[in-house]
C-alpha cells in the first residue's frame, strides 16, 4: 500500500476553490446562501486547524489526563448540542442527557478496548479519541431525534395519554407506545447507514484509512467494528434518554406535565 500524500498549503487553497465555486453557484441561482457558505468554510477551517494542533499535542504527550480531557470536552459539547436540538425544557434535562451519553460512551469504549482492540495502553489516544468522537457524534444525533420525537408526541397526544391515566393506567403504561416509537425513530439513521455501508456509501473512517494506505480488508474490519459500536451505543443512549424524559413528563401525583418550549 502507498503512503498518504501530504497536502501542502497550495493544495489547501485549491480545495477552498471548491467552496468559492459553490458561493458563485449560490449567487447565480439566487439562493442567498453565500454568507452561510463562507461562514461554514471559515469555521470548518479554524475549528479543524485548532483541533489538529490540540490532538497533535495530546498524541505526542500520551497522558491519560490529556486524553480524558479531550473526551470530556467533546462530551460537554455533545450534551449541550443535544439539549438545544430537543428544544424543550424539562427538570434536570441537561444532567439526564449528559449522564445517558456518558454511560453509553463508557460501556461502549470499555467493551471495545478490553474485548476487541486490546491496545497496549487503555488510554492510547490513537484509538480512544477517534472512537469516542465518532460515538459521541452518532449518539448525540440519535438522542436528539428520539428526545424531540417523544416531546412532540407527548404534546400532540396529550388527550390520549390523560385518557389512559383516567382509566387507571400507570404513567409508564400511558406513555409506553410513544416511548417505544421515539426510541425506534432515534435508531433509524444508524440502521439506514448500516444497510447501505460499503454498497452505496463509504463512511469517513474507511475512506480515511484507505487514503492513508491501510489495507482495504483492515479498513473494512474497523468500519464493521465502528458500525456495531454506533448501533449499540445509540440504542443504549436513546433508551436512557427517552426513559428519563418520559418519567419527567409526570409529577408525583401521576399527572401529565407538559414540557416548556
Amino acid at each position: 500500500m502507498t503512503n498518504l500524500i501530504q497536502l501542502q498549503p497550495t493544495d489547501f487553497i485549491g480545495a477552498v476553490g471548491m467552496m468559492a465555486i459553490a458561493v458563485a453557484l449560490s449567487a447565480w441561482q439566487r439562493l442567498n446562501l453565500e454568507r452561510d457558505l463562507m461562514i461554514a468554510t471559515a469555521r470548518t477551517t479554524i475549528q479543524l486547524v485548532v483541533v489538529g494542533y490540540i490532538l497533535w499535542f495530546v498524541f505526542d504527550l500520551k497522558h491519560p489526563l490529556a486524553v480524558l480531557g479531550v473526551i470530556a470536552t467533546m462530551l460537554v459539547i455533545a450534551t449541550l448540542e443535544t439539549r438545544n436540538r430537543i428544544g424543550k425544557t424539562m427538570p434536570h434535562e441537561l444532567w439526564l442527557l449528559g449522564g445517558s451519553i456518558l454511560t453509553s460512551l463508557i460501556i461502549t469504549l470499555t467493551y471495545t478496548t478490553v474485548l476487541v482492540i486490546r491496545p497496549a495502553l487503555w488510554y492510547d489516544p490513537q484509538y480512544l479519541i477517534p472512537l469516542a468522537g465518532i460515538v459521541l457524534g452518532n449518539v448525540m444525533n440519535g438522542a436528539a431525534i428520539a428526545g424531540e420525537r417523544l416531546m412532540q408526541m407527548v404534546q400532540s397526544h396529550r388527550a390520549e395519554i390523560e385518557t389512559h391515566l383516567c382509566l387507571g393506567a400507570t404513567p409508564e403504561e400511558a406513555i409506553a407506545n410513544y416511548r417505544r416509537a421515539a426510541i425506534r425513530t432515534g435508531l433509524i439513521p444508524t440502521l439506514n447507514a448500516m444497510m447501505v455501508v460499503g454498497v452505496v456509501t463509504l463512511p469517513g473512517i474507511i475512506t480515511g484509512q484507505l487514503l492513508s494506505g491501510v489495507n482495504p480488508l483492515d479498513a473494512a474490519s474497523y468500519q464493521m467494528l465502528i458500525m456495531f459500536m454506533l448501533a449499540f451505543s445509540t440504542l443504549v443512549t436513546t433508551v436512557l434518554v427517552v426513559q428519563g424524559l418520559a418519567k419527567q413528563c409526570f409529577n408525583a401525583a401521576a399527572q401529565l406535565v407538559l414540557p416548556q418550549s
